[in-house]
């Protein structure tokens, strides 16, 4: 690419948008130039205004270091800097979908992390690998909403990326999953920061996450669905039963899912071949964060674990394991991905990069 594609950051200063900022550092096709967050940090330099609070492991890149951080809610400062944002911002649901929809509506591409445009029936819920048709849609909802240069699309919630893969990668060979029943254990860093209390988690497990069963039931339905008269119209042949419960790990989260078929299964060794060998149109186009294998099958009895494996594939990949028959459904294995990349930021970039790809920005 000879020119970079000017990007920016809302809500830049919370833990999904400083991590944004350490994905994108030195991207080949992303440049951030546009950074916004809450009044309270509006008029500061980046580095001054994430002081105390930088929670990433590495340093503040920098590239951003002396931005000057813009109010998110001034739409008028991005539209004619940055042809695209990523969208972090912790607001209310209805605040969020009106401001995403104003950031649109002024010309700007919006790759939003948040659940608030999930359910909104023309704006595609992305996992790459997947559902990259989805992406035909943005006629559609320009169109409907008037809108010229800008669109809006989302990642889904971080809970259902550690176990979509493995059973997309079995639908995509054919067999019919009609059931599942999934029981995730989801680190501390996808409540943000400070998340929950240490005297809540230490010696304990939480099982309740607010939203989160409805979101990992409802959202696996639109991303397998199809789009008609332009809107994504559910898949309503898969039931799924979600349990969610907060557990003592900074980062990754694990599934333990048992999954049943309508009709003919493979065999376990069949289905180890399908994980192994499943790519897909990310890999294909050789996009910077697809990752390579998009699955990866460990055969260790105690495998996958968040602390060995989240960082697979630069945090990008899902690693499955423990794959055995189930008493009540027909199979049951273990799932783990890297929440705040796969699951959060990088699900966003990886997201924007098809829209690269795909001819939607440039």
């Amino acid at each position: 690419m000879e020119r970079k594609i000017q990007v920016g950051v809302i809500g830049a200063t919370g833990m999904v948008g400083q991590k944004f900022l350490t994905l994108l550092k030195d991207h080949p096709w992303f440049e951030v130039v546009y950074l916004a967050a809450s009044p309270q940090s509006a008029g500061k330099k980046y580095a001054d205004a994430v002081a105390g609070r930088w929670h990433m492991d590495e340093e503040i890149p920098p590239g951003v270091r002396d931005i000057g951080v813009e109010n998110a809610s001034d739409v008028a400062k991005a539209s004619g800097r940055c042809r695209l944002v990523f969208s972090a911002v912790e607001m209310d649901k209805q605040a969020i979908l009106a401001l995403e929809m104003e950031y649109a509506g002024k010309g700007v591409v919006v790759v939003s992390n948040n659940s608030a445009h999930r359910s909104t029936p023309d704006v595609p819920v992305m996992i790459p690998e997947i559902n990259p048709g989805h992406l035909d849609i943005i006629p559609a909802q320009k169109k409907h909403y008037g809108w010229d240069r800008g669109f809006l699309v989302v990642k889904p919630n971080c809970s259902i990326q550690s176990y979509m893969l493995p059973v997309y990668a079995l639908m995509k060979a054919g067999y019919a999953v009609d059931r599942i029943i999934v029981t995730t254990l989801q680190a501390v860093s996808g409540a943000g920061y400070p998340g929950p209390a240490s005297v809540d988690l230490i010696d304990n497990v939480v099982p309740f996450i607010s939203g989160e069963e409805e979101k990992s039931e409802d959202e696996p339905r639109k991303i397998f669905g199809r789009i008609i008269e332009g809107k994504i119209d559910l898949d309503t042949s898969i039931k799924i039963s979600a349990h969610c419960n907060r557990v003592l790990v900074t980062d990754g989260h694990i599934a333990c899912v048992s999954l049943g078929f309508a009709r003919k299964k493979p065999e376990m060794p069949e289905v180890i071949a399908i994980w192994r060998s499943f790519t897909a149109l990310p890999q294909e186009l050789k996009l910077p964060s697809a990752p390579v294998p998009p699955i990866i099958y460990r055969d260790e009895i105690n495998r996958p674990q968040p602390r060995k494996d989240r960082d697979a594939g630069k945090g990008m990949a899902v690693t499955v394991g423990r794959l055995r028959k189930c008493n009540v459904l027909d199979y049951r294995f273990i799932g783990l991905h890297h929440n705040t990349v796969r699951g959060a930021a990088g699900g966003a970039v990886i997201t924007a990069e098809l829209l690269v790809a795909k001819g939607f920005v440039k």
